[in-house]
Order: structure tokens, then C-alpha cells, then sequence
């Protein structure tokens, strides 16, 4: 199977500035991803490409192993969707003559996987002959709603008469949390729908410890806290 691993890193961020770039563990944010895209080569044909308009982080996903392909300046700005810049790195490769039987999209900004987990999920997806695998942390039902209007009762998601114990919750009891992580998707759901989710579509549940993502400079610990947690060298 031959997959396209498009990791889109942007120059800009309004969070954290040059968050692509961070240094995480002793390595470039970018670089954890770039280097969980790899390990999936163990297994398939994958390109892992870093798609972005930025000089300095194209010099980094080159240095760690990533294609650089050059994202269109309208591609870049603030409020562009994330799917037109799949399309582009797609184009780029299939014009080359690659045909294509997957595409993951990975979100730089959720550094912290298994180092088995891409490849895992590329070998779900060609098992099961879904056309979309969505990446997601698990949690417990235990969700509420508040109240629609003033003096009801805010209303929990769960039977509160009934409540279980977590660790009797069965896997269709437990909420999925998409948490952006990861995407498998088969490459005519991206030409027809202009969407990562579409058709036949089943959940890739990541450890729950896979569900750190990089929003403010306090998730950083987290992040390398969990990276040597699941057995990568950090400094």
C-alpha cells in the first residue's frame, strides 16, 4: 500500500509564536511527528511530506527526514482549511506518476504517539477497507449539559441511576473524543467530498496518553513527560 503522510506546518501561530519549531524534548515540535510518520515505513510505501511556506520550517522537516512541499501563500493564511492543502501535496505527488491508496493527515501539534501507532492505523485501514479511519482519545460518559433555560435541571448524558464504575465501562459505553491527531482517508474522499471524514468511516482509538496536544507553553512538560512515558529519547 502506498500512503501519503501530509503534515501541514504553517510560520504562523497565534498561540505560541513559531510553534512548529518549538523545542520539545530536545527536538523541533515538527520533528516528533515527522519521525512517528517514519517508523510507518517499517510496513508500506510512505511518503511523508511536510507541506508549509515557511523557509526555516522546511529546512527543519528536511533535516529530520520529511519531503518539503511548498504550500501556496493562499494556503497558508489564518482562516484556510486544512483540506485544500491536503489536496495540493496530493497533487503534487500524483503528478509524478504515484498512485495513492491512502492519505494520513498529522497535526504537528499533537506530538505524543505510540511509535507504532501510524503503522498500526495504515494496517487498520487496509484490513478493514473503511474510507476513513478518525483518530480519537477515549473518555467516560460521564458528560452533562447545562440547563436549556433557567430553572431546569442540567442534564447528564448518562443513566445517573445507574451509574457504572469506570473500570466496567464496555468499549460502546465509552465517549471518542476526535482530537485531531490523525487521519486515514481514502484519496477519492478527499477528490469527491473535499473532506478528511467521508464514506464507510471507523474509529482509531489512540492511547489515552496520546492526547496531548501543544496549545500553551504549560503543555510542553505533558508532552515530554508522555513522549519518554511511551519510550522516546528526549533530552
Amino acid at each position: 500500500m502506498t500512503a501519503l503522510v501530509v503534515i501541514p506546518a504553517r510560520g504562523g501561530s497565534k498561540g505560541i509564536p513559531r510553534k512548529n519549531l518549538l523545542s520539545v524534548g530536545g527536538r523541533p515540535l515538527i520533528a516528533w511527528t515527522i519521525a512517528q510518520a517514519l517508523e510507518a515505513q517499517q510496513d508500506d510505501d510512505v511518503i511523508v511530506a511536510v507541506s508549509t511556506e515557511d523557509a526555516e520550517i522546511a529546512e527543519a522537516a528536511a533535516a529530520h527526514g520529511a519531503r518539503v512541499i511548498q504550500r501556496p501563500a493562499e494556503l497558508a493564511t489564518d482562516d484556510a482549511p486544512t483540506e485544500p492543502t491536503v489536496l495540493h501535496a496530493m497533487d503534487v505527488v500524483e503528478a509524478e506518476g504515484t498512485a495513492l491508496d491512502a492519505v494520513v493527515l498529522l497535526q504537528a501539534t499533537s506530538p505524543v504517539r505510540r511509535p507504532d501507532t501510524i503503522r498500526r492505523a495504515l494496517a487498520m485501514f487496509r484490513e478493514k477497507g473503511v474510507d476513513a479511519l478518525v483518530g480519537v482519545v477515549p473518555e467516560s460518559p460521564f458528560f452533562w449539559r447545562l440547563p436549556e433555560s433557567p430553572g431546569q435541571s442540567a442534564r447528564a448524558a448518562y443513566d445517573v441511576d445507574a451509574r457504572p464504575r469506570r473500570q466496567e465501562l464496555t468499549a460502546q459505553q465509552m465517549h471518542y473524543f476526535e482530537n485531531g491527531s490523525l487521519y486515514v482517508t481514502a484519496p477519492h474522499i478527499y477528490r469527491t467530498k473535499n473532506n478528511r471524514i467521508g464514506g464507510r468511516t471507523d474509529l482509531f482509538v489512540l492511547d489515552e496518553v496520546e492526547g496531548v496536544d501543544i496549545d500553551t507553553l504549560t503543555d510542553v512538560a505533558a508532552a515530554e513527560s508522555m513522549l519518554a512515558r511511551l519510550g522516546w529519547r528526549t533530552s
